[in-house]
């Protein structure tokens, strides 16, 4: 059997329970949901480092520092400023930062019950989700105030948007649509490779007509059609991080944001010291 035929073959094998799951805040890696593990072993052993080969997914154009503390949940860039939202709980926030610094330049924080999750602009206002409170935060993109809330069912981990509606990811195979007025659901897609769910959606980004999305615990980013769901290409980011880069607290990928600018991605992860300024090439698609 191919590796290809291996990889959807365990893929498949682990969609029996088709449950989120569960996040862990730990002072280390977390550990992979026992029914993950062997498709996530799969994925991570078709990574550079494994293939024995340098990354040629992407060309790296720059790096700027980051901050350690910040456990990156959502990350975007507009006019040139970047916004974070940081998870964990007691010390999530949503915060604008300075690129090229990695300095905090305005912060708000949640309340310490609350766990920051996945994070979107539009017309002026920043939209955060939490994990499992099954509430979002909607500010003022300018002041970062509070000005609404929002409940939504499940759990939230990733958010973007078109520029119409909010695009919302629960760990799971699906993307939800939301009205950003009413919250309301307008669809649900089942994002798939082949005729697989592809689980472990994580921070999502929406680019000319595509989204982007981490796939949690790995260090692959894949990009979805959101006519069909089905996922176009996989990129991967094993060893953009160097290992002299990470200490016992560095956590997974997990960060993408757009500057049209240039159109280059900026990609980071939780706890990183780095941003990374890249340009997308085809990819490598896992086989």
């Amino acid at each position: 059997m191919s590796s290809q035929g291996t990889w959807r073959q365990v893929t498949v094998a682990t969609e029996s329970a088709l449950r989120p799951p569960q996040k862990r805040a730990l002072a280390h890696v977390p550990r992979v949901p026992a029914r993950h593990t062997a498709a996530l072993a799969v994925l991570c052993c078709m990574g550079a480092a494994c293939r024995g080969s340098p990354p040629k997914d992407y060309r790296l154009v720059a790096e700027w520092p980051h901050d350690t503390a910040a456990y990156t949940q959502g990350l975007l860039l507009a006019e040139g400023q970047l916004f974070e939202s940081d998870g964990e709980y007691g010390v999530s926030q949503v915060r604008r930062v300075d690129v090229r610094t990695g300095r905090t330049l305005a912060r708000a924080g949640l309340p310490a019950n609350r766990f920051g999750e996945g994070l979107a602009l539009l017309n002026g206002k920043l939209y955060q989700l939490t994990w499992k409170a099954q509430v979002g935060y909607v500010y003022d993109a300018a002041s970062l105030a509070r000005i609404d809330s929002f409940r939504y069912a499940g759990e939230g981990w990733g958010l973007a948007t078109d520029g119409t509606s909010l695009i919302m990811s629960n760990g799971g195979p699906t993307l939800q649509w939301l009205d950003p007025e009413t919250y309301r659901v307008i669809r649900v897609d089942t994002v798939h490779e082949g005729t697989a769910p592809l689980q472990m959606l994580n921070e999502l980004e929406y680019v000319n007509g595509a989204v982007y999305a981490n796939v949690y615990q790995s260090d692959w980013i894949v990009r979805i059609d959101p006519a069909t769901g089905a996922v176009q290409q996989w990129y991967d980011f094993s060893g953009i991080l160097p290992a002299g880069k990470r200490t016992p607290r560095t956590d997974v990928l997990n960060g993408i944001a757009y500057d049209p600018a240039d159109s280059t991605f900026l990609i980071t992860g939780k706890r990183w010291p780095l941003l990374f300024a890249v340009r997308l090439r085809e990819g490598t698609r896992p086989h």
